[in-house]
């Protein structure tokens, strides 16, 4: 146990390296520019670019993920029973069971409901596990090492701004350092910069190389916010009843964007919080209302099937399957208590 938990110890330290480097990098730029450099008709744009970079990035590294609430776990009783069951169909039953009361969407690639044997917990839509933070995220996207922590629906704004402020930071110090990176293979350096040589060597190509990682990052985020994806979900789409669909919570452009950023513009810029919804459920396109949740409470004269609109079909990559079960629902009198699309 001992030699297992200093070894923990020991993951943990070595994860912050990346972090302290990039504090130190902008430590030093800033040295570089303001105290080196000294350029005083930029210091102004500057030190407002460089508050608002390290403003979102402490944001980015300290916000705790955000887990699953306790409705997600189960109870006592059936978390004893799950674990006594040794065939995977009893485990499920289970788990379909606890799930019925659950605003839950998303399979897994085999259609069984998401659940985490680590942290135990049936997982929300949009929801995995992180391995190197040990939890379940809520909309996780990533884990990220430059910022030792995990991005997800808490602090998915806070990271978008943190590209978008350090591309300025870079770009900002690039273009204004350019003309004295010019001068100083012209030899035509004036006396009074002269002893910064280093300082402006170094901070163009440092600026320059970031710069160029951090706008391929930036934009694909950017895309990835206005599709409604994580990057989890850009590569392995989310399954649904239907099936797997990538555009499944795509709510089209302006409302995609807030979903992460808020209805107040006003707030965008800033890195406080905004984000539309608790991270627990999202709304989706596919449906208007899971037919599965819950099924113990209808009766036949209270099923209703409602006409999807034109955009829900689009997406709706099986829509013969669907129209075929509404016409069965229609001409086959249901029990009460039982659907034809039950999968228990």
């Amino acid at each position: 146990m001992a030699p297992t938990h200093v070894l923990r110890c020991c993951q943990r330290g070595l994860a912050w390296i990346p972090v302290i480097f990039i504090a130190m990098v902008v430590c030093w730029s800033y040295y570089a520019y303001v105290v080196e450099l000294c350029i005083f008709v930029y210091l102004i744009f500057f030190h407002l670019s460089f508050i608002m970079f390290v403003w979102s990035y402490w944001k980015t590294i300290f916000t705790k993920p955000a887990n699953p609430s306790k409705e997600f776990c189960l109870a006592k009783a059936e978390k004893e029973r799950y674990e006594k069951e040794e065939r995977p169909e009893s485990q499920q039953e289970i788990l379909w069971r606890a799930a019925t009361s659950l605003p839950l969407y998303t399979r897994t690639g085999a259609g069984a409901i998401r659940y985490c044997d680590r942290c135990q917990v049936i997982k929300p839509d949009r929801c995995h596990h992180c391995s190197a933070c040990d939890m379940c995220v809520l909309k996780m996207d990533h884990h990220c090492p430059w910022v030792n922590n995990c991005v997800g629906f808490s602090n998915y704004k806070f990271f978008i701004l943190f590209l978008a402020y350090s591309l300025l930071y870079c770009l900002f110090i690039a273009a204004t350092v350019l003309q004295y990176f010019i001068k100083f293979w012209t030899n035509d350096l004036q006396e009074t910069h002269s002893h910064a040589k280093f300082h402006v060597l170094f901070l163009f190509f440092v600026a320059a190389m970031f710069c160029i990682s951090i706008l391929s990052l930036f934009s694909y985020h950017l895309w990835l916010v206005g599709k409604n994806r994580s990057t989890i979900e850009a590569f392995r789409a989310p399954v649904f009843r239907t099936g797997s669909d990538k555009n499944g919570f795509s709510l089209g452009f302006r409302k995609n964007i807030s979903q992460v950023f808020g209805d107040q513009k006003k707030y965008w810029l800033l890195p406080v919080f905004t984000s539309q919804g608790d991270g627990l459920t999202f709304p989706t396109r596919l449906v208007n209302a899971d037919v599965e949740q819950p099924t113990a409470a209808l009766h036949p004269d209270e099923v209703t099937v409602r006409p999807l609109s034109e955009s829900q079909n689009r997406l709706l990559s099986n829509e013969q399957n669907t129209n075929s079960m509404v016409h069965h629902v229609a001409n086959n009198p249901i029990k009460s208590g039982e659907f034809p699309w039950n999968t228990e």
